[in-house]
């Protein structure tokens, strides 16, 4: 196994595994709403901003900008933060669509994507420009002759025990278990005592969060945070969830990989690949829902008229 094929391999997975933090969210939302939280890439992409406003505030107040213990408190606030930002954006705007017709819901999600990048484009200090975001762990690991990146391993660890720790949440714990009924019959739900506004509400911190988590580990990744990252991480967020099927947790796992694979091999392979390589991820979207419209682990739902 080369040295070069080795690296390769190392951005696939890490790449494949921050889309899936933020691919998983898409399709936990559209399982239990069936509504398509389509700005929850920039409620995802706003944990870096926050996490450099903490380090501003502690350094300013402490002097003790520089420190590991404030980055990782800088950390642990941004994550909370952005899970209670998308408890306040159901409360405010998204819940008032439940009922509502799928397309209604899909356009006041993508305003409301537009409304955060632009309120952090505005309000964060030269938000416009590209803000310096440290790796999150430097150094390297030698394994079998082999050197690698420490911050690979650690995404692809963190990755795996959060994605981990949210199906033992779905399958283990009255919560999830709350979120399951809630998702199956709504209705039924509330004649065993379950309080469907509150599901929704963890549900959507429990969605922020995770996403949080991908977005940190993305702007980490690229060095930098940009108010409009959003897009494309969003979108491919959301491709790698449909891909996999819509409210299908391990298939939002599987699109995520597939499109970070593609990614990866374009971008290796290919002349000047990286400015083509969104062109053949969304062809891959587009061949997947031609001849799958579910995703490949979706269900077909029948609708009876």
């Amino acid at each position: 196994m080369s040295e070069l094929f080795l690296q390769q391999l190392l951005n696939w997975i890490t790449l494949g595994s921050i889309y899936a933090l933020i691919a998983v969210g898409f399709s936990l939302l559209f399982g239990v709403l069936n509504i398509i939280h389509f700005s929850h890439g920039d409620v995802s992409l706003l944990a870096p901003f926050l996490a450099l406003s903490v380090i501003s505030a502690i350094g300013s107040a402490l002097g003790d900008a520089g420190s590991l213990g404030t980055f990782l408190l800088a950390l642990l606030v941004a994550i909370a933060i952005t899970g209670v930002i998308g408890v306040l954006l159901d409360l405010v705007v998204i819940q008032r669509f439940r009922q509502a017709p799928a397309m209604m819901a899909l356009v006041a999600t993508v305003a409301l994507g537009i409304v955060l990048r632009e309120l952090i484009r505005h309000l964060f200090p030269n938000g416009s420009n590209p803000h310096a975001f440290p790796r999150l762990v430097e150094g390297d690991v030698t394994i079998a002759g082999f050197t690698i990146p420490l911050f690979s391993v650690m995404v692809i660890v963190v990755s795996v025990l959060a994605v981990c720790a949210l199906f033992f949440m779905l399958n283990n714990t009255r919560l999830g278990l709350h979120i399951k009924a809630v998702s199956q019959d709504r209705d039924a739900a509330r004649l065993m005592a379950i309080n469907p506004g509150r599901i929704f509400r963890a549900t959507f911190f429990v969605a922020s969060a995770i996403g949080a988590i991908g977005g940190l580990f993305f702007s980490s990744y690229a060095g930098m945070a940009r108010f409009d990252f959003s897009i494309d991480v969003g979108l491919i967020g959301f491709s790698a969830a449909v891909v996999g099927g819509l409210g299908s947790m391990p298939g939002a796992i599987i699109g995520s990989l597939l499109i970070a694979g593609l990614d990866t091999l374009v971008q290796a392979t290919v002349p000047n690949g990286a400015s083509y390589r969104l062109v053949f991820v969304f062809l891959l979207v587009i061949g997947v829902l031609v001849f799958r419209p579910s995703g490949l682990m979706g269900r077909s739902l029948v609708e009876k008229v």
